[in-house]
């Protein structure tokens, strides 16, 4: 991966790349980028943890309030999940669904990552009401719910840096010490107008991250979505809470082993990169192509309102070795301070009209 990445940046003008090009070949190149590569990513043998492995709790609970909104609400009972990792969460959802309706459900899993596609298709293959596509795109027209955990943080993205009161794009070269930063005028007129139309200021010597890939992926959704709902779950700030002067070092990094690595220059290929999402542009640029905002809370809040705490109330169990009490503590998980409260989920809709009391 090293070897294709110093290829790329000998064949550029002045021999740099910018960030997006570095994460794109590190993450996403075919045969070697970390997500495309035959290793576990997600668990405790992988490099990361996400919300839906912790327990099925997780994805029962999304279930459980998707079906109140097919319901209560007319949507279609169809799920598109973009990015399914191991499949834990459709898993979940479909067990949920099965066992508690007799609705047909219709689940689409859009996954790029060969290795994760064998992992779902091994517990979630094509069947009667399981599809595993390649793009969101082929469901064109889509009535549901779009669903995605974790996919806006995996994107690449620029960082731009302000020094001596102008703003420098960091870019990506390579000297016999290993990949290295070079910052050039900022001179991309599309970064530019992101931090136009998204009110970002930065304070001296302070680094952010421009995620010019959000508004496509958000394109594709809105394109592919006629009627129903988009349900983001993700870590990211807010416009203001960017200006915090914790956050002036910006928000990438990578993860190795359940190891943070500050310099994500580092083992190319072999970590995972991810980065905070911004909140108010993936709701701004979702108003702007049509997906309408509804909600936005904390992941915790949001599980506990759509019926988290009710699953705890019907199973309990005093012994501690149950599988009643192991489901306890993970709902416990879920709502006490740690993992699921630097999540938030975001809520847009297209094609219908709900206000957030028909939610809950």
């Amino acid at each position: 991966m090293q070897n294709v990445i110093i290829e790329k940046i000998k064949q550029a003008p002045n021999q740099i790349i910018n960030y997006a090009e570095f994460i794109e070949l590190a993450l996403y190149h075919p045969t070697m980028g970390y997500y495309m590569r035959n290793q576990v990513k997600i668990g405790k043998d992988g490099d990361f943890i996400t919300s839906s492995n912790i327990s099925d709790i997780f994805g029962l609970i999304f279930s459980k309030w998707f079906l109140k909104q097919v319901k209560e609400n007319n949507i279609v009972p169809s799920v598109c999940e973009i990015g399914a990792g191991n499949g834990r969460f459709a898993k979940a959802f479909l067990d949920f669904w099965s066992k508690n309706t007799d609705i047909p459900l219709t689940y689409y899993i859009v996954e790029a990552s060969p290795y994760h596609r064998q992992l779902q298709q091994a517990i979630l293959p094509n069947g009667e009401n399981v599809f595993h596509v390649e793009s969101v795109t082929q469901l064109k027209p889509f009535d549901g719910l779009i669903i995605s955990n974790e996919l806006f943080d995996a994107l690449p993205v620029h960082v731009i840096e302000k020094r001596n009161g102008q703003l420098f794009e960091v870019m990506v070269g390579w000297d016999e010490k290993g990949f290295i930063e070079h910052n050039v005028p900022l001179f991309n007129p599309i970064i530019q107008t992101f931090i136009d139309e998204q009110n970002i200021t930065l304070v001296e010597n302070q680094r952010i991250e421009i995620p010019l890939q959000m508004e496509s992926m958000l394109k594709t959704i809105s394109t592919s979505i006629e009627k129903g709902l988009i349900v983001t779950i993700d870590y990211g700030y807010t416009t203001d809470e960017w200006k915090s002067p914790a956050r002036k070092s910006g928000s990438l990094r990578g993860y190795h082993k359940h190891q943070m690595i500050s310099n994500v220059l580092l083992h190319p290929g072999e970590m995972d990169i991810t980065h905070h999402i911004h909140f108010d542009a993936l709701i701004n640029i979702g108003d702007k192509l049509g997906l309408t905002f509804i909600l936005k809370n904390r992941q915790d809040e949001f599980l506990v309102a759509a019926g988290l705490l009710k699953e705890l109330e019907d199973n309990y169990d005093s012994n501690p070795f149950s599988e009643k009490s192991k489901h306890n503590r993970a709902i416990r998980s879920l709502v006490m301070p740690g993992m699921s409260s630097f999540f938030d989920v975001v809520i847009q809709q297209k094609g219908i009209n709900l206000t957030v009391d028909c939610l809950f």
